[in-house]
Parts: structure tokens; sequence; C-alpha cells
């Protein structure tokens, strides 16, 4: 969460002022109660994050938690960069549905699907965090910060997106209704292409 709290702190992501101190003070108080070495470690990271995904429901807009996530999604990264601009660079040539489904077939990921609108559709499950909690029987009705959780994990498939595909995104929408008719269904993440 420092990581987002750095990035709200961020004059062009547009967060008022007035409530960077309730994330600030979230922070504080965790790296009082565990010391600021151990702030963001995953062990520690379960209430310290609910705390914090709440106060970001509550006091940003969705516009506002889109432009953050862009910016700092959740898994970004996540080790592969250097694969990924790899095969941007060698299938720059290619139409981007082309390229789609040479992402999926390299990475062995999900594919986007193009839409006429200018927009990426993408069904996503991961094997981890909430499905691996879903699977493990932790949830049988979605936690009430799920949306939120979906919204990071947005940023992070779009920054995987952006870097694989050679294109710029922007987060349009995040479906989370088919949790409500099953915990464990696949969320549906549209972008917008924005180059």
């Amino acid at each position: 969460m420092k990581t987002i709290l750095r990035a709200m702190q961020k004059k062009k992501n547009e967060i008022p002022e007035d409530v960077l101190p309730i994330f600030e003070g979230i922070v504080q108080k965790y790296e009082e109660q565990l010391g600021p070495h151990l702030v963001g470690l995953r062990c520690f990271q379960p209430e310290w994050d609910d705390e914090f995904s709440k106060a970001i429901d509550e006091h940003l807009t969705e516009e506002q938690r889109f432009k953050l996530y862009e910016e700092v999604g959740g898994c970004n990264g996540a080790g592969a960069d250097k694969e990924r601009r790899a095969f941007a660079r060698e299938f720059a040539h290619l139409a981007l549905e082309e390229r789609m489904e040479l992402f999926s077939e390299t990475f062995g990921r999900w594919k986007p699907v193009l839409n006429d609108d200018n927009t990426l559709t993408l069904t996503f499950k991961c094997s981890h965090g909430y499905y691996l909690r879903v699977k493990e029987g932790k949830y049988t009705t979605p936690p009430p910060n799920v949306k939120g959780y979906f919204e990071r994990c947005a940023g992070g498939r779009l920054y995987e997106l952006e870097k694989a595909l050679g294109i710029k995104l922007k987060i349009k929408e995040v479906d989370i209704s088919p949790l409500k008719e099953n915990v464990g269904s696949p969320v549906v993440f549209t972008f917008e292409i924005v180059s």
C-alpha cells in the first residue's frame, strides 16, 4: 500500500489533499504497530490492505481509483517485463489481433478480445490471490472489498498487456457480477485502447 500511497501523493493523480491524511494515517498506524520494515510484507498485509482498500472505496471516485491502478496495479511487473518487451519488439509488425493470439500462446495466458468500439475485453481468473482463497474454501460469497481487489488486478493486467502488445490502455470497466452467481467465476475487465 505504500506504493499506492506514493502514487496518491503525486499531483498528477489529482487525489484531493484533504483525503490524503486518511491514507497516510493507515500506513502510519501499521508502521507503528509492525515497524516500517514489516509493512507491506504479505504475511502482515491483509488487515492493513482491507482497511486501506475500504478507505479507497469510500473516499475516491471510480475514475480516481482506475487512474491509480493504471499506474500501480496488482502484480505489476511480476518478473516477466524483459520477456514482454522482447515479445512486443519481435511482433510489433503484426496486427493487434495476431499479437493477442501469440501473446496467449507464448505466455500460456488468457486471450483478450478486440471489440468494435476500440476496447479489449479480458475474462480473467488467476491461480492465486482471491481465486486461491476460493479454492481453499475461504470465500463462499464475495468479500466486501472484492471490487477494489479486482480493480487493482485490472491495473496489473493492463500493465502486462501494454508491455507485451506495445499499446497504451485505460481501464474502462471492471465487471465482478459473475461472482454473484459463483464466487469462483472469472471476472471481466474492459480496457480502452488509447494508442
